[in-house]
Parts: C-alpha cells; sequence; structure tokens
C-alpha cells in the first residue's frame, strides 16, 4: 500500500462499531502541540540576549537607542539578517503576530481542501508546518538570522497552524450532531492548553541546555519539534470521518424532533457562505468578542501591577512609580502578576469547555448574548473596582471575561454548523477565522496604543486602564447588535439535494452501509480500552499543565 493512500480520506471512513470518543483526543493531540503559539513569549528573554561580548555581557540590541515606531521598524531591518546585534522584543513579537494573521488567512485559504481531502492529511500537513517550521526557527537561531524565525515559526508554522486549528472541526460536528458545542469545545480548549504545556516544558529545556554563552534555545525548539511530530502524527493518523446516514443510536435529527428555527437542516456551499448576511455578522461577532479579551488578557500582568501596585505586596500607599524603584518589592509583585496570568489562563481553557458544553442546551445566539452583555458590565465594574482598590472583585471581573473569551472561540464552530450546516463548516469556519486575524491585530493595538499616550498625558498608573475598559466595552456592545441581528439563513443559499449528493461525491463520502465491512482496520470497532489510554496519553500532559498553572496561581492566594 502506497503512503499516500494511508492519508487518503477513503481510509479514514469508520465502520459501524466505531467508538466516537477516540476522536476528540486525537483532536487535543494536535491542538495541545499548535496551542505553543501562546507560550512562544518564554523564548524571548533567552533570544534577545543570546549574543554574549567579550566582558560577558549581553551585546547592544539591533534597535539600541529606538524610541518611535519608525526607529523600531528600522532597527528590526537591520536585525533581519544581522549576526552582531540582538534582537529586541518588538524584533521576536512579529513572529507572535504572523501566528496569528497567517493562522487565519491559511485556514480561509485551504478550508475548502480541507473538506475533500480529509482531517487526517490536513493534520498530516499541519504536522510537517509546525514541527518543519521550529527545525528552521532552530537553525534561523543557531544562525542568529531573525529573517529565518520569522519564516520557520511564523509563516511555515503558521499555515500548521490554521491546518491544525481547523482540521478537526467538520469532524467532530459530524461525529456529534447531538452535542456539536460539548465536541468542538473539547478540541479547542486543547489550543488554549498548549500553552501550559509548552511553556514549562520549554523553560525546563532551555535550563537543561543552557551553557556560558549558549541559551539553549536551538535545541529546545528541535526537541520540541520531535515531541510534537510523535503527537501530532499520533492525532493526524488517529483521525475517522463518520459514514454518510450516520447517527448516535437513539438521536434524531431536528427535523424530526420538532424542528428549530435556528438549526439548519440542509447545508450552504462554501462559495455561497460569505454571500449571506449571517456570515458577515457571525464575523463581526467572533472580531468583537476576541478584540475586547484578547488585548487586555495580553497585557494581564502590567495592568495589575500598575493598577494595584504595592497593594499586591500588603504596601497599598507605595504606587507603582514608587515600585519601580525598589527591586525586591517589584520582584513579589511581578510573582502575583504570573500568578494573575496563569489563572486567566484556566479560565480561559475552562470556559472553552464549559461555555461550548452550555450552548448546547441555551443555544448559540443566546450563548453570545450572555458573552456580551455580562462581559460589558464585567469591564464597568472591572473599572470601578480599580477606583475602589478592590482586588478580589477585579480579578474576578477578568476571570471570567477569560473564560467567555475562550468560550467564543469554543462556541463559535457549531453556531456556524447551526446556520450553514455540516458539509462545509470546516472550510467556513476556515474563512471566518480571519475575524480572528483581524482582532489578534485591533484589540492589542488598541489597548497599547490608549496606554502609551495616557501615559504620556502622565496620568497616574491606577488610573490608566479604566477608560480602556470602557472603550472594550463598547467593542462588546457592537458584538451584541451584530448577534441580535442573526436570524436562520433564507432557503435560496441552501444546495439542493443533487448538489449536496454531487459534494459528497468529490468528497469521496460513502455510506455506512458500503463502509462498513471493507475489511481494511481502518473502519472497524473499537476495544473498550483504546479510549481509556487515547485519552490518558492527552490527560496526562493537560493535567501536568494544569498543575504547573495552579502552582504559579497560588501565589495570588497567599
Amino acid at each position: 500500500m502506497a503512503f499516500a493512500d494511508l492519508l487518503a480520506k477513503e481510509r479514514t471512513i469508520a465502520g459501524a462499531g466505531f467508538n466516537r470518543w477516540l476522536v476528540p483526543p486525537a483532536a487535543l493531540a494536535i491542538h495541545l502541540c499548535i496551542g505553543m503559539a501562546y507560550g512562544f513569549s518564554v523564548f524571548w528573554k533567552p533570544l534577545g540576549n543570546a549574543l554574549i561580548g567579550d566582558d560577558g555581557a549581553p551585546l547592544a540590541s539591533c534597535a539600541a537607542g529606538a524610541t518611535t515606531f519608525a526607529e523600531k521598524l528600522a532597527g528590526t531591518g537591520r536585525a533581519l539578517f544581522a549576526t552582531d546585534c540582538n534582537w529586541t522584543q518588538f524584533d521576536l513579537g512579529w513572529m507572535y503576530t504572523l501566528f496569528f494573521v497567517v493562522l487565519g488567512c491559511a485556514a480561509a485559504v485551504w478550508g475548502g481542501w480541507l473538506e475533500r481531502a480529509g482531517p487526517r492529511k490536513a493534520g498530516f500537513v499541519s504536522a510537517i508546518c509546525w514541527c518543519g517550521g521550529l527545525l528552521i526557527s532552530a537553525l534561523g537561531v543557531y544562525k542568529h538570522q531573525l529573517w529565518m524565525m520569522w519564516l520557520g515559526s511564523g509563516v511555515i508554522g503558521g499555515i500548521g497552524l490554521g491546518l491544525g486549528y481547523i482540521s478537526p472541526v467538520s469532524t467532530l460536528i459530524k461525529w456529534f450532531p447531538d452535542r456539536r458545542g460539548m465536541a468542538t469545545g473539547m478540541a479547542i480548549m486543547g489550543f488554549g492548553g498548549g500553552a501550559m504545556i509548552g511553556s514549562p516544558l520549554a523553560t525546563m529545556l532551555m535550563a537543561k541546555f543552557a551553557v556560558p554563552g549558549e541559551t539553549g534555545v536551538w535545541q529546545t525548539f528541535v526537541v520540541l519539534a520531535v515531541i510534537y511530530a510523535v503527537f501530532m502524527f499520533s492525532g493526524a493518523f488517529s483521525y475517522r470521518v463518520p459514514a454518510t446516514g450516520w447517527k448516535p443510536e437513539g438521536w434524531q435529527p431536528p427535523q424530526n424532533a420538532g424542528g428549530n428555527a435556528m438549526i439548519a437542516t440542509r447545508h450552504v456551499h462554501l462559495k455561497n457562505a460569505h454571500k449571506t448576511p449571517q456570515f458577515w455578522l457571525l464575523w463581526v461577532v467572533l472580531c468583537m468578542n476576541v478584540s475586547a479579551g484578547i488585548g487586555i488578557i495580553g497585557a494581564a500582568s502590567p495592568m495589575l501591577q500598575e493598577t494595584f501596585a504595592g497593594a499586591l505586596i500588603g504596601q497599598p500607599d507605595i504606587g507603582f512609580a514608587d515600585l519601580k524603584l525598589t527591586p525586591e518589592l517589584l520582584a513579589g509583585a511581578v510573582a502575583i502578576g504570573a500568578g494573575f496570568v496563569g489563572l486567566i489562563s484556566l479560565f480561559n481553557i475552562g470556559g472553552r469547555f464549559v461555555w461550548a458544553s452550555s450552548s448546547d442546551k441555551l443555544g448559540r445566539r443566546p450563548t453570545y448574548a450572555i458573552f456580551f452583555v455580562l462581559g460589558i458590565g464585567l469591564y464597568i465594574l472591572a473599572s470601578l473596582a480599580a477606583g475602589w482598590k478592590s482586588l478580589p472583585i477585579f480579578v474576578a471581573c477578568f476571570c471570567v471575561i477569560a473564560s467567555m473569551y475562550g468560550g467564543g472561540f469554543a462556541t463559535i464552530p457549531a453556531y456556524l454548523a447551526d446556520m450553514f450546516g455540516t458539509q462545509f463548516v470546516g472550510a467556513i469556519h476556515g474563512r471566518l477565522l480571519t475575524a480572528w486575524s483581524t482582532a489578534g491585530i485591533l484589540g492589542p493595538v488598541v489597548v497599547n496604543y490608549m496606554h502609551d499616550i495616557r501615559l504620556e498625558q502622565k496620568i497616574p498608573f491606577d488610573q490608566i486602564y479604566g477608560p480602556i475598559f470602557y472603550v472594550l466595552a463598547g467593542m462588546l456592545v457592537v458584538g451584541l447588535l451584530a448577534n441580535l441581528l442573526v436570524r436562520p439563513v433564507a432557503d435560496k443559499h441552501f444546495m439542493s439535494d443533487a448538489e449536496l449528493a454531487h459534494e459528497k461525491q468529490l468528497a469521496h463520502e460513502k455510506s455506512l452501509a458500503s463502509s462498513t465491512g471493507q475489511g481494511s482496520g481502518e473502519t472497524t470497532g473499537s476495544s473498550s480500552i483504546l479510549p481509556v489510554f487515547a485519552w490518558l496519553a492527552v490527560g496526562i500532559p493537560l493535567a501536568y499543565g494544569i498543575w504547573v498553572t495552579l502552582q504559579k496561581s497560588a501565589v495570588l492566594f497567599k
């Protein structure tokens, strides 16, 4: 059998008796690996001090003395090829931006191919791109070539992120038509949890490989690439798709269960989805939900330190300006800020599963209405809590906001399946992720620009963020209005039965009857022990990441 045949979609069609609970661990195996994109900031400091001079001190940065945005860009231009100066966080941060811009673009461009090629082939290509990108970045670190890191992890790795992110969406929704939100929540929870595992693992590896004059980063990239390749290839080859006509035992489709106007029983073609107002309304819904969360989550630690300063370490009379002058006290505040980031991460991950699962009962539109209404109230309350100097209320507000930020990512695939049917939901989701790419720029730019402007105006540190919270609440108002306007898709946009049959043929789908008993080993039933092993394989690393994060967060409660 040719290797290409193993990747063919026909080889992934499950027969009668296949245990659908084997599919979520396969998706998690991929998402937990690519989710390390969120944790790349652990490399910034070591990479920024990679080059050491004869005196044992790090060399100056390529943008030494740069103060304006244009000067920083000029410094980055030099840093792309220079080997005689260190990189700045500004230089390295563009790789983080590339992750999410390329993710959205890749998902949009290749989403249609994924639906026809199947999740196994998409997962395989994702693994090649993500792990291959890490190896190229390792060479870039070794040669001290910033452009190789941008190309390797930012562009090639970003393509792997896009394909890996959407690879299980359509498949999980088809395996769990009775629990669409829960199914996608389980997988997308992994993307949020990837950094919880990868960050401490990377830190441990860098410490192991570091020697005088060597940060250990390129070796860490190589080891991570190998580990991630094992998990991602295992996940990709574990993917199965249900045969046409399969449904969970005892479950009846909506048209046989009283109907629901907000859940489509037919399917919209990919080429027509973006022609509907529903697609663009949901684009705005996702963009506003992410924009309002991503900027503030990215600034969580400095926001807490600037707002509460000495109060974090039991000395409320000390402002942030004075706190910065005392390294010992500042270190304590930084540790608490890191704990706050960890706590937010836990709520971000938990929200992906809890909110998405809840949407199966509440409905998608009501769930997003809760996100927006509650989010508006929480941003207003957070602004008041900052004035009251109430740390518990402030922290609680952002924990819930983080949970809804993650819940928005996990709920949107099920929302799309409700609106447009399941035939092209993965590809439609891919195109909608351009809203994430947009929000990844919009949210941080708004937060950071307003922060820096108010800082230049000599506004006290503890009063900087209040107006920012109100602007973010305004974004949620826009999202709320868009969500309220969502209505069922008009009949003219749905495919006819003949068009649907043609698309299923192009996608190499088979009926349940024709896929049973093929004898290939790909479509037979599953033993009861296999799902347990699969869940342990992804559950143990995830539990490790959660435990490490809980330990970091514990400082908030001391």
